[in-house]
């Protein structure tokens, strides 16, 4: 996995929390950086110096361009991939029905064999077969979005009105994408394809990147933002939050795009699909 990243001075914060720090259109980028936050009456030497430190790590959220595609694919594949241990391990912490499920099949296995070998070997077993599925579902899941929207990015969000799709670069680099998508039906955007190289979290790209989609929402004067999740990690929850969105329905028992809903993926593969909404302005 490739992980190389430029160095980051600890100063460096992400302000795009700062309405100002957003412009006012479409088309212009957001430039965040850590002088936003600081004034200096230090000597010109002093302030050069300060200068040539900030543009290092100036994060700009700009439009996607051809050129980004590979990147854009690549932090894409990283986040969907991260989802197979985490589905398969994190998950069954939120799913009661599956814990009783596999706690009766390892009392079964115990009274069927009387072997506490092979009792003992019961739920490893389990998660063995949880990691398989969800391996599979997962990357059946990848497959069909690298053959539709994340294929043709133009086709399916630069080139319609009321879409776009943007990415966050430092140094030079794409470290972070998201997507709009416009719904005429019901006048909300959906914010799509969320995604932060792992090398660069945890310094408010996401939240930045997001920021952008509602920027894009009210200039259009779209109604609402919407979103849907599996995530199971908390901390894309309590993001989604942060940014006003307010949890509106879950799916216990989601079905992805590629599965089969075959028996045993159902025992061994479930999913919570959770929907957000953040309402702007009233219809």
């Amino acid at each position: 996995m490739h992980c190389s990243s430029p160095k980051m001075v600890c100063e460096t914060k992400i302000v795009a929390d700062d309405h100002e720090a957003i412009p006012g259109t479409k088309k212009d980028s957001i430039i965040v950086s850590s002088s936003q936050m600081w004034t200096s009456s230090s000597s010109p030497s002093h302030s050069a110096r300060e200068t040539k430190v900030v543009k290092r790590n100036q994060v700009i959220i700009r439009e996607y361009e051809r050129s980004d595609h590979e990147e854009v694919l690549r932090i894409f594949k990283e986040g969907i991939l991260e989802r197979i241990p985490n589905s398969a391990f994190r998950g069954i912490t939120q799913q009661t029905r599956s814990q009783c499920i596999y706690a009766l099949l390892t009392v079964m296995c115990y009274v069927m064999t009387k072997s506490f070998t092979l009792t003992f070997c019961m739920p490893f077993i389990l998660m063995g077969a949880r990691y398989y599925y969800s391996r599979k579902v997962i990357l059946n899941y990848l497959e069909c979005a690298l053959h539709t929207d994340m294929a043709d990015i133009d086709g399916y969000y630069m080139k319609p009105t009321g879409s776009d799709f943007w990415v966050a670069v430092l140094q030079g680099q794409v470290v972070g994408i998201v997507a709009a998508q416009g719904r005429e039906d019901d006048n909300t955007v959906e914010l799509r394809r969320m995604s932060v190289d792992s090398c660069f979290r945890g310094k408010g790209i996401a939240k930045a990147l997001g920021r952008r989609v509602l920027e894009f929402a009210m200039l259009n004067n779209y109604s609402a933002v919407v979103l849907g999740t599996t995530a199971v990690k908390m901390a894309a929850h309590k993001l989604y939050e942060s940014l006003g969105f307010r949890r509106v329905g879950d799916t216990e028992d989601y079905t992805l795009p590629g599965m089969t809903r075959s028996p045993l993926e159902r025992l061994c593969f479930q999913i919570r699909y959770s929907r957000y909404r953040l309402q702007l302005h009233e219809e």
